[in-house]
């Protein structure tokens, strides 16, 4: 029953999609709405949907009908993966209790963006190389949707408004890639996302506007108080 489970598939317009990639794809989604909801279920919806497309993006180690490895892509979900066990643990302790917003959107100061930058480049490149030497499929984009993906988790923690121009590009590039190797309901996903994080983007800039007497601080990267319904967090989970 199990093996069934696991190897289950349904197809659409002629393509085989595996229905573990339909349902962690389902689990990502919902915790995205949970994470801006701030609500603490958000993070082990979160890693069940990361578990399970581990699975999905190594496809020549669990025999998927793609039966290609996106490295990059496998490698997020262990990314999240530890991400949200910390958010768990830190949100669970911060519940109940009056606090501040762990985040004040802000941009990266001049040092900050060439740092940004910098780590974008060199991660790619490194990247690419470990990931075109393992027989990764994509390993270009690939390289740059995992890269990219950690220095947005990392702008976000530090409450730069950035992340959200970096979460666009990561999704520009993740779409195409992962229409053209099969994987169609994460690039659905991937698109949907898009649109999410181009709404954030403003949000933050109006949130920018409204605390602009606050002082431009960082943040450890833990949960955001309610400050209002215009105060997005940020993608949790298998947030592509």
């Amino acid at each position: 029953m199990l093996e069934w489970l696991f190897d289950a598939q349904l197809t659409v317009l002629g393509h085989p999609i595996l229905w573990r990639e339909v349902v962690g794809n389902g689990f990502g989604l919902a915790s995205a709405v949970g994470g801006l909801r701030r609500r603490v279920w958000a993070w082990p919806v979160g890693i069940v949907g990361n578990v399970l497309l581990f699975t999905v993006f190594l496809g020549g180690v669990f025999d998927t009908p793609q039966a290609t490895d996106l490295y990059g892509q496998a490698g997020r979900q262990v990314f999240f993966v530890a991400v949200s066990v910390y958010g768990w643990v830190r949100w669970r302790r911060s519940r109940g209790r009056a606090e501040g917003p762990a985040v004040v959107p802000r941009w990266a100061t001049g040092r900050e963006r060439v740092a940004l930058v910098l780590g974008a480049a060199a991660g790619t490149v490194a990247c690419a190389l470990v990931f075109e030497a393992l027989g990764s499929w994509g390993p270009w984009a690939d390289a740059w949707i995992f890269t990219g993906s950690l220095l947005a988790t990392y702008g976000m923690a530090r409450g730069w408004t950035e992340f959200w121009l970096v979460w666009i590009a990561v999704d520009l590039v993740g779409v195409p890639l992962l229409l053209s190797a099969g994987y169609y309901p994460s690039a659905v996903l991937y698109a949907v996302y898009g649109v999410v994080v181009a709404y954030g983007f403003t949000v933050w800039l109006r949130a920018q506007r409204v605390e602009g007497a606050a002082p431009r601080g960082t943040s450890d990267g833990g949960p955001a108080a309610d400050t209002g319904p215009d105060v997005v967090v940020g993608r949790l989970g298998s947030a592509p």
